[in-house]
């Protein structure tokens, strides 16, 4: 009883520091001069704001305090509501890159700018408080503890799907669109225009092109993004810069790059507070994704667009300075002179042209940022100089560098009308899964794109198939005659020669014949819990390739799978345990063993369907 006392006097002591650091913090800032208490704000006090208007200076404009309402956004919060003056903003109303921009009164800083009524007649905004800005940061720096998460579930169909479902962390209230204020299908729609909502953030999309920015903007919208295209050009990708004290000053023009290359994608608002190398902005949340990991730059404004539905500014990111950690409920914090973690992409692109075009840029850290840029910038790559729209085939190779295990194999062809989204979310989807997966260890350290595109759509079916003999013995050689029709009408026959394993069973064998998907959907095995990052990184290695033909021999006979592994041909012994009261999960039964499986070379043509014969092994 007295060692545990020592100990837990010990571990007392070692959580003493931090604790008294953070309450030490907290009564420093409470006393802070540069800080005005929000009870000590009084409807009718007057005081000024700051922003950038045109290139990178901040100018003022007049703020009059209308009163504090409680309780927004959210318990234990509270918004100042202010009118704001000046001729800029009486021009513009509250406009989307304002969101951060401090607000002084008798010199000290209140808050942010962060709040709008949609489509208000004066420009009225909402005003987070400085206090609550820093405090949620401090909690999150300080007493924010990492939990590992557990591994999920995953299903083939997934891993081998060529669409990309976007899964951005979603609020009920978001920052106003260029339509709606709310959230695509939110019961509060009829409020629109009624209630306070976030200033939309702009995201400036540079080097992508207004087809494939129409395409992907509905998703951005829905979760207060405003897409804004034509701004600049690509956006270098330069070293860490050195900060001094004129660096991302109150009321400078922040961004967060999500990607930067031959790609540019930032997402701009203005500094609130920089207190040493600890930078707050924007005033309410970017996406909500916490923990963050992404480049924090300067940024120079082109210009403020006065628009009728929803002005914002037009603005160009610039070197980077530090990186964003925190993206919370009440802004965004980064910390200048650290540099993020962010993945370099390359694409060589061949074209239709015999031409060969390569572009290399470099995405955001993060499992829900990372699939979504990824699906954007590779179907901006294929459309930028080939057809969007008509018949085409693409053919997809590459590799995905995950740190401690082997490459993820990229391997796919697509002949439709659709094919460009498809090769773009077949690069995706695997990528989503792993960012994705529960594993604390996934770090993705590059991805390498060979990508060809022909104007022709090369597609075919299948028709039957025909074996050269019914009876067979153990191995011997059976070749099987695989009837394909393009969608011109033309028949080839593929002769696919298979040898029968010598250990296999006397009786009738199940010969399939089919593409890829086809084999993956019959398989016994749906989805399985991978034990560690190795297994999943296997399995999406393992996945069936829709554009060629597979031959896989089956017996009847009972067995299982356990996880992604098959196990045919079990002995009854193994079978009644499995199916024991005494054993629950962890296994699927099934009544077809596999035999033996071989994948055929792709073909000329993407050839899709499936095909069912069956064969005799005698003695």
């Amino acid at each position: 009883m007295k060692r545990f006392l020592v100990i837990l006097m010990a571990l007392f002591a070692i959580s003493m520091p931090s604790r008294s650091a953070l309450a030490q913090r907290q009564a420093t800032r409470d006393e802070d001069p540069r800080l005005f208490a929000l009870e000590n704000l009084r409807p009718g006090m007057k005081g000024v704001a700051r922003t950038v208007f045109s290139g990178t200076e901040t100018q003022e404009f007049g703020v009059e305090i209308l009163g504090v309402l409680p309780g927004f956004p959210g318990p234990r919060q509270s918004a100042i509501i202010a009118r704001l003056s000046g001729s800029n903003v009486e021009k513009t109303g509250v406009f989307a890159g304002m969101s951060g921009s401090p607000v002084y009164v008798d010199g000290r800083l209140v808050g942010a700018i962060a709040f709008s009524f949609p489509f208000s007649k004066e420009p009225i905004a909402g005003i987070t408080p400085i206090k609550q800005m820093i405090d949620i940061f401090e909690k999150a720096t300080v007493d924010e503890t990492h939990k590992p998460r557990a591994p999920r579930l995953v299903s083939f169909s997934q891993l081998a799907a060529t669409e990309w479902k976007t899964n951005l962390p979603k609020q009920a209230v978001t920052a106003t669109s260029l339509i709606a204020p709310v959230s695509a299908g939110s019961p509060l729609v009829a409020l629109m225009g009624q209630q306070m909502t976030p200033i939309a953030t702009p995201v400036v999309f540079s080097g992508i092109s207004q087809e494939s920015l129409s395409l992907f903007a509905p998703q951005l919208m829905a979760n207060g993004l405003l897409p804004v295209s034509g701004a600049g050009g690509s956006a270098a990708i330069t070293p860490l810069g050195e900060a001094n004290e004129k660096t991302l000053t109150p009321g400078t023009s922040v961004s967060v790059q999500l990607v930067r290359g031959d790609y540019s994608i930032a997402a701009s608002g203005t500094v609130t507070f920089r207190d040493g190398n600890r930078i707050y902005a924007f005033g309410h949340p970017f996406l909500s994704l916490g923990a963050a990991d992404m480049p924090m730059t300067e940024t120079s404004v082109v210009t403020v667009i006065a628009n009728v539905n929803n002005s914002f500014k037009l603005s160009v990111p610039g070197q980077m300075m530090g990186a964003i950690s925190q993206d919370r409920a009440a802004g965004v914090f980064g910390s200048l002179g650290r540099a993020p973690k962010m993945i370099p992409v390359k694409i060589n692109l061949h074209t239709s042209r015999d031409r060969t075009e390569t572009y290399s840029y470099e995405v955001a850290n993060d499992s829900f940022l990372t699939p979504l840029l990824l699906n954007i910038t590779v179907f901006n790559t294929i459309t930028s100089s080939e057809r969007a729209l008509g018949e085409s085939t693409i053919s997809i190779k590459g590799e995905v560098k995950v740190k401690g295990q082997e490459n993820v194999r990229l391997d796919r062809r697509f002949s439709s009308s659709n094919s460009a989204m498809m090769a773009a979310g077949s690069v995706a989807t695997p990528i989503g899964a792993l960012m994705s997966s529960g594993f604390d260890d996934v770090q993705i350290d590059g991805v390498t794109l060979d990508i060809s595109s022909s104007d022709t759509k090369y597609a075919g079916t299948l028709e039957r198939i025909a074996l050269d003999r019914t009876e067979v013995r153990r191995g011997e050689r059976v070749e099987i005659q695989a009837y394909v029709r393009t969608e011109a009408g033309k028949q080839f026959v593929q002769r696919i020669p298979v040898q029968i394993p010598e250990d296999a069973t006397p009786g009738q064998l199940l010969v399939f014949v089919g593409d890829g998907s086809a084999l993956q959907e019959g398989l016994a095995a749906k989805a399985f819990v991978p034990q560690d990052l190795g297994q999943l990184v296997r399995a999406i290695n393992k996945v069936k390739k829709s554009d060629r033909l597979y031959v896989k021999l089956f017996r009847i006979t009972p067995g299982a799978v356990i996880g992604t592994d098959e196990l045919p041909n079990l002995p009854p012994s193994v079978v009644a345990t499995l199916n024991s009261d005494r054993t629950s999960g962890g296994y699927t039964p099934t009544v077809l063993s596999p035999v033996y499986e071989m994948e055929l070379p792709p073909a000329d043509f993407v050839i899709s369907g499936q095909q069912l014969i069956g064969i005799d092994v005698v003695r």
